[in-house]
């Protein structure tokens, strides 16, 4: 059982009970406004505007650093508690580490100085890796304890970033943003091959899970972190035939277990078949970037934008879709617009893999008009409930 004072926990204002709560708020608004204002920039509307470090670095970083980090520090802060039976970080603590996030991403917006931009953000993810840390140790949970690993190697790229970003080394910057992508594709493994089959089993109404092959699972979280850490060392930027051998392997065995947890009737569930195609996505992503290490294709960018908007970006709207419903009491049930918003957003994906190289313009503004339309629908269907305390009385 939680060991929570129910009367404290209930006199926090709601927006603050909760992780998931301001970081999938503010997540899904810097993603509704963050692709229009890139596309905005590149196609030279807003060039008098410049942000810290410049377009391009502001793009790089904060869909990778802002958005999907937020995301992923308002799951884990959040699942933590479930996994630990320990309160988990709220109120004030969890109004300060969202307002740090918020002046970090301020900060790179509106071009403050690369000091206070660095001194802002480099110490999110490192707060974010010892509270989880600690709570998962005071109980010995070493299950999750790979968690903290991928966090911790996540905040190195990070800070990998940083320097460059103080250097003015846009070389050093990519490697770090790549290098982090990659360390998000491993929580997504991990965290994917945990939910998937029991979101489906339980969507489905089936008895029992498709069970997990553990060697697989743990095979599949250390080669995508080894990608990762490729990245951020600079080996993985230029083709390398031994790499395609890697990463087909990881496109073999993530489509193996796509084919394991597939059920037709996945496509009557929008919450299901949102969840499976993202880890499609990935698979797009690996198999792509194995024929562009092996010269088989032209450029790398498809395929990264595979795996950073369709899978991780996938991933994440299908997520918080589904646990703000749980963890404000509701039923399992998508709000009005939802399902459509699923639509828009693999639409978008597409776009952005496959049109962009041949229509560089109308294939970004397509792209970025369906990321904007599905987010846009996510923040207005589901803000009243992360702002408002849970239906069912009871603390979170």
């Amino acid at each position: 059982m939680h060991v929570i004072d129910r009367r404290k926990a209930l006199s926090i204002p709601p927006i603050w009970r909760l992780a998931f709560r301001p970081f999938f708020l503010a997540g899904s608004l810097l993603a509704l406004v963050a692709i229009p204002l890139w596309v905005l920039a590149w196609t030279g509307v807003i060039a008098a505007w410049q942000p810290t470090g410049g377009w391009l670095a502001w793009h790089r970083h904060e869909m990778l650093f802002g958005f999907a980090a937020a995301i992923v520090a308002g799951f884990l802060l959040t699942a933590v508690q479930t996994w630990t039976s320990q309160p988990s970080l709220s109120g004030n603590r969890l109004a300060a580490l969202a307002l740090l996030w918020l002046a970090a991403r301020l900060a790179w917006l509106f071009g403050l100085p690369v000091p206070v931009a660095i001194l802002l953000d480099v110490l999110f993810l490192p707060a974010v890796a010892l509270l989880m840390g600690r709570m998962l140790f005071a109980v010995r949970q070493k299950r999750n304890y790979p968690i903290v690993i991928v966090l911790s190697l996540l905040s190195a790229a990070n800070i990998e970033v940083l320097v460059g970003l103080a250097q003015g080394d846009d070389g050093l910057q990519r490697q770090g943003v790549l290098g982090g992508l990659w360390l998000v594709g491993a929580l997504m493994m991990l965290i994917g091959g945990r939910v998937i089959p029991f979101f489906t089993q339980r969507g489905l109404g089936k008895l029992e899970a498709v069970k997990p092959w553990p060697r697989l699972d743990i095979a599949l979280l250390v080669g995508t972190g080894a990608v990762g850490v490729l990245y951020a060392i600079g080996l993985a930027l230029v083709p390398q035939a031994w790499l395609a051998v890697l990463l087909a392997a990881l496109g073999i065995g993530n489509l193996v277990r796509l084919v394991r947890w597939y059920d037709a009737g996945i496509w009557r569930v929008p919450l299901l078949w949102s969840l499976h195609l993202a880890m499609l996505w990935l698979t797009v992503a690996t198999f792509g970037l194995a024929l562009w290490n092996l010269g088989l294709l032209g450029s790398a960018s498809p395929s990264i934008h595979a795996l950073s908007v369709g899978a991780m970006s996938g991933l994440i709207l299908a997520m918080i879709a589904r646990v703000t419903l749980g963890h404000t009491g509701r039923p399992l049930e998508l709000p009005a617009g939802v399902p459509a918003a699923f639509v828009l957003f693999n639409l978008g994906a597409l776009a952005r893999v496959f049109l962009t190289g041949a229509f560089p313009v109308g294939g970004l503004w397509l792209a970025a008009s369906c990321w904007a339309a599905a987010f846009a629908l996510y923040a207005w269907r589901y803000a009243p409930m992360l702002v408002a305390p849970r239906i069912d009385g009871h603390p979170g």
